[in-house]
């Protein structure tokens, strides 16, 4: 039997890492402000800091911030990030086709 790559592991944990894949699909669509993900996301706004932090961390998303008043900043993928994209479209096709919403509507009930 062949032994796990460890990068293989460590991207498997970052990207179930929860919320995170909903971040990055997010962030497919292109830049976003803070403020905009948070009402798009079902997520605290201190958590969405936290994964923007880790992704920002992990070299997958960048932060860009102007200097206005308020501070305005906003979030994209990185170069490391778009390449993420296909992989996502990917697991989107798969959910399409394997995953019934009856078993996401038992789980949440």
């Amino acid at each position: 039997m062949e032994k796990l790559c460890p990068r293989f592991e460590k991207a498997m944990g970052l990207l179930s890492t929860r919320w995170v894949g909903l971040i990055l699909f997010e962030l497919m669509d292109g830049m976003k402000r803070f403020s905009e993900m948070e009402a798009g996301l079902p997520i605290s706004g201190r958590l969405l800091s936290d994964r923007l932090k880790l992704l920002e961390k992990e070299g997958i998303v960048e932060r860009k911030i102007y200097s206005e008043f308020p501070v305005r900043i906003e979030y994209s993928l990185s170069e490391k990030g778009k390449k993420l994209e296909p992989v996502i479209k990917e697991i989107q096709c798969w959910a399409d086709d394997h995953i019934k919403l009856e078993e996401i509507e038992e789980q949440n009930s």
